[in-house]
């Protein structure tokens, strides 16, 4: 799953990045530690204009929900029934969107006891993007991460990962769903090879901490598992 996120860069820097119109009306702030409901930017479509960088809350709620109050169980939607759900297949199906992130965090449980988080960004510091997909309820538009089962390294630190879109596939993902099972495809496994899996400090467990140096790498612990030396 994805639970907790940064994305930092400016709304001038994602609106240029991502060619899109700048609607966020100066909302946003840099985000070492998104939490579920946290407001963050997203790319989408919006007829006439075209792509739109908004201001979106983490957490969808679906336009027929009596309220908003289930939002933080609705942050991730799984690749396997994305397009059958009662709650995602709408979304899916004509509000897709992309969410821009610095890297994604996932906490991996030490032999010795208690959790080390991890920080999963690239090496290159360009920007990901994950799929997502968008509702509105209200006036607030809201949205969910796809999730999909992790492959190569990252399957070591957590089963599920964010969907990630290389820049290729951006337009893909925000155009017409014309084969929804190439949309849901894991990217290349080379192309995750450009990813940094690094150990952070356990500031990052607490949403009310934020800043650059909740993603700065720390020495990891050395332990042992039947006498031979472990990572996580």
């Amino acid at each position: 799953m994805c639970g907790r996120y940064a994305t930092t860069r400016s709304a001038g820097d994602l609106s240029a990045l991502f060619e899109s119109y700048d609607d966020t009306d100066g909302r946003l702030a840099p985000d070492h530690n998104v939490a579920p409901t946290d407001p963050v930017p997203v790319v989408r479509m919006d007829g006439e204009a075209g792509r739109v960088l908004s201001a979106g809350r983490w957490g969808l709620v679906p336009h027929w929900s009596r309220s908003a109050a289930g939002a933080a169980r609705m942050i991730n939607a799984r690749v396997e029934t994305v397009a059958t759900s009662r709650a995602y297949a709408d979304p899916f199906a004509r509000r897709r969107c992309l969410v821009p992130a610095d890297g994604w965090y996932e906490w991996v449980r030490r032999p010795a006891g208690g959790k080390q988080p991890y920080y999963m960004t690239p090496r290159d510091g360009s920007v990901l993007a994950f799929a997502g997909i968008w509702s509105r309820w209200e006036s607030l538009l809201t949205f969910s991460v796809l999730t999909t089962a992790a492959v190569g390294e990252l399957a070591e630190v957590h089963d599920r990962m964010p969907l990630l879109l290389p820049a290729d596939r951006w337009a893909a993902w925000l155009g017409p769903a014309d084969d929804p099972a190439t949309l849901l495809a894991p990217p290349p496994v080379d192309w995750l090879g450009g990813l940094e899996i690094r150990p952070v400090g356990p500031a990052v467990g607490d949403v009310r901490n934020d800043g650059p140096e909740l993603i700065e790498r720390v020495p990891l612990p050395e332990e042992r598992v039947e006498g031979e030396m472990t990572l996580f």
